[in-house]
């Protein structure tokens, strides 16, 4: 989830232990540009309502500032036990103030002058009921409630359902029938297969937490050997990569922790004994997802990552050889986008990797609408530049893949929604958007779109038929305001739904 990411859940707006030194100045903007610029993308007012600034985000990031309005806001922003003590002892919350009372003023003015009364109303669209190419097919199986952190299609025609209640990994038949159920503690949501052993990221706590309850978990699939923890006493883990960094022959490993105020990126050098050392690269919270890749063909692994939970973006580590490492921001986005999802994907045909991105995490206080969230298309000009090409707003979107689904040719998407408008248009929680060949997408979603509250999604050519199927995993979590739906959700027990694309018949 933001998720999360699950993309995980991301607290927007937080100034996380800025601590500049610019000197006094009265003007509110400048300071904002000082104090909040030394940590994150500056957030424009506008991005939320007043009422929004007033009662959620300047009291909270006046905390991150060293100053404390309220001695229960302290209580709110730490959890209790282990966690806690890991953020106090980084010191993310300063003991003492780190402007003047008079400059906190300057801030907040600045805001809640520039705010607007009521957030900027997302566009109109227009998301018609039915998908004439997908077949809608409803697993058997059930949970309840439903808590699904992963879903994968696997080669072998099986699927791969993580669910944090029941701190499970399920393994699906081709008919979407159990087969066998593992028990993994909470939240199993990345599995990579190897030929000896799946590994089995697991988050330790769905709930946002700085405890280092998640671990990498070996499930062996040869005889006698049972299941060891790889690496453990990891920050709400919610990604993991693979791949000989460092050039020893030995598979190092990436780690996504993103924790809740105290999480990082980190590679894993592989010391050939069965250990592993750990190496930071990017010491703050909200890391999302990674992929390992040569980006600038120097015949060394580099690594490109998302982050939400502040000082969000996408930023690239260069591989320099000898386990370093160079840091570069490819994209920065302002803290409240809710960074969810993103995705390599070469869209113009030109040999380099785009990007596709979702923001849309919104569940950090009372949820407003974003006329800024959505799915977002990125184009490489080459040389890791990128620039934005195409823009979908779509409430609370959660993850969004490129395909060409219907075999035209031309790529299409499919994306979620975790967080839609479902006072409005509930149809926003699945849309496939389906392209005429010019770029212009038609949106269209399944019959029912409330069937469950979709968090994952995989793409993959499930039944081998030649083209691509879809499968969505649901997590019962609170609308505001109630509309029953959840009740919907728990009693249904649907965990996934696969959609199987009918294009090639």
């Amino acid at each position: 989830m933001k998720r999360y990411i699950l993309t995980g859940i991301t607290f927007s707006f937080i100034v996380l232990g800025c601590n500049s030194n610019e000197g006094s100045t009265d003007n509110g903007k400048q300071l904002a540009d000082a104090y909040c610029g030394s940590c994150h993308v500056v957030p424009s007012p506008d991005l939320l309502d007043k009422y929004s600034w007033q009662t959620y985000m300047l009291p909270r990031m006046g905390v991150f500032l060293g100053i404390v309005e309220h001695d229960s806001l302290i209580d709110v922003l730490l959890e209790d036990g282990p966690g806690r003590d890991i953020v106090k002892q980084t010191g993310v919350f300063p003991e003492k103030p780190v402007l003047s009372n008079e400059e906190w003023e300057a801030i907040k003015q600045y805001y809640l002058a520039n705010a607007p009364e009521k957030s900027i109303a997302p566009p109109a669209k227009t998301i018609s009921r039915g998908l004439k190419q997908f077949e809608v097919v409803i697993p058997s199986y059930k949970l309840s409630p439903p808590s699904v952190t992963y879903v994968k299609f696997n080669t072998d025609n099986t699927i791969y359902i993580g669910d944090a209640n029941s701190q499970s990994l399920n393994v699906l038949s081709n008919d979407l029938k159990l087969i066998q159920a593992a028990k993994v503690k909470e939240g199993a949501v990345w599995a990579e297969e190897f030929p000896e052993e799946l590994l089995l990221t697991v988050m330790g706590s769905f709930s946002p937490t700085d405890m280092n309850s998640g671990f990498i978990l070996s499930l062996p699939k040869v005889p006698n050997r049972q299941p060891f923890k790889v690496i453990d006493s990891l920050q709400r883990p919610v990604h993991s990569a693979y791949a000989d960094l460092d050039g020893d022959k030995q598979m190092d490993i990436v780690t996504c922790e993103f924790a809740k105020w105290t999480g990082k990126l980190a590679w894993w050098h592989n010391n050939g004994d069965g250990s592993f050392t750990k190496n930071i690269l990017r010491n703050k919270p909200g890391a999302i997802k990674a992929y390992i890749k040569d980006l600038n063909d120097d015949n060394k692994q580099d690594i490109i990552a998302l982050f939400g939970q502040g000082d969000e973006g996408i930023y690239i580590y260069y591989n320099e050889g000898n386990g370093k490492f160079r840091e570069e921001a490819a994209l920065r986005f302002p803290p409240s986008n809710g960074s969810s999802f993103f995705k390599l994907y070469d869209f113009n045909g030109d040999g380099y990797d785009d990007i596709i991105y979702t923001a849309g995490d919104n569940a950090d206080f009372k949820p407003i609408l974003k006329h800024y969230h959505g799915i977002y298309v990125y184009l490489n000009d080459g040389q890791n530049h990128f620039k934005q090409s195409f823009f979908y707003h779509l409430n609370g979107a959660y993850a969004a893949i490129p395909a060409d689904y219907d075999k035209d040719g031309d790529i299409d998407i499919a994306a979620i929604s975790f967080f839609p408008d479902y006072a409005h248009q509930p149809e926003e929680s699945f849309v496939y958007l389906q392209n005429d060949g010019k770029n212009n997408f038609t949106a269209s979603t399944i019959d029912d779109p409330t069937l469950g509250r979709w968090i994952v999604m995989d793409v993959a050519d499930y039944d081998k038929d030649g083209d691509e199927d879809i499968i969505l995993g649901s997590l019962a979590f609170e609308v505001i305001p109630d509309n029953g739906l959840v009740n919907k959700w728990v009693n249904g027990g649907i965990p996934c739904i696969v959609l199987k694309n009918t294009a090639k018949k």
